[in-house]
């Protein structure tokens, strides 16, 4: 095999595996300025940020890239995500109004048997997390295969952030980020079906009573 051809394969692994690559679609229009100040959500904790990283159970390997954003207001830049919600505006791959309740919802629905979540939150000062929101609402829409790419674009502009490296892959940036001081680990680890649309549809059913 030719080095480009190599290369080709690569991405096309990259693209199957990674960020878009589970099947779902989001449809929807982008939601209007009105309805997401409408939504808009300020959480009581300090300002944070919590890097996602999705983990195929089998393989081992890196599937999605996203980050919550503790700011002003909480939302979730979900660069080619495929978790949508009905009841939760999004615009430009940003997710808001992350209440609790969106937020644990939104870490359960990606972990399922066939993956686990690695959650892993930084307290920041109230400038670097606003700086990371207003990065976030003009970073999107980001085209498949790119939510590392575009989610370490983001973090290697936020002071303090300057040693995150530039790649395509969710588990060297989670590795990254793992070696700034005081962040805080965890992962969550569910049996759920692997159709996130279950998860969805679940999620919005009980939201809908």
């Amino acid at each position: 095999m030719t080095f480009c051809a190599r290369v080709i394969a690569s991405l096309a692994l990259l693209v199957l595996a990674g960020c878009g690559g589970g099947g779902l679609t989001d449809q929807r229009p982008d939601a209007s300025l009105e309805v997401i100040s409408s939504a808009s959500y300020r959480h009581p904790g300090p300002p944070a940020l919590t890097l996602y990283t999705m983990i195929n159970n089998r393989s081992g390997a890196g599937a999605h890239t996203s980050l919550m954003i503790n700011a002003s207001q909480r939302v979730i830049f979900d660069p080619a995500g495929t978790v949508r919600l009905r009841a939760v505006p999004e615009r430009n791959d940003v997710l808001y109004g992350v209440t609790p309740g969106v937020a644990d919802f939104y870490a359960r629905a990606h972990a399922r048997e066939t993956y686990h979540v690695v959650m892993q939150r930084i307290e920041v000062s109230p400038d670097v997390a606003e700086r990371a929101l207003r990065l976030a609402t003009v970073s999107g829409p980001v085209a498949s295969a790119q939510c590392a790419l575009s989610t370490a674009g983001l973090l290697r502009q936020l002071p303090g952030f300057q040693n995150v490296g530039s790649t395509w892959f969710p588990k060297r940036l989670m590795a990254d980020f793992g070696e700034l001081p005081g962040v805080q680990t965890s992962r969550l680890f569910e049996n759920d079906s692997d159709d996130k649309a279950v998860a969805i549809a679940q999620f919005e059913q009980a939201v809908l009573q």
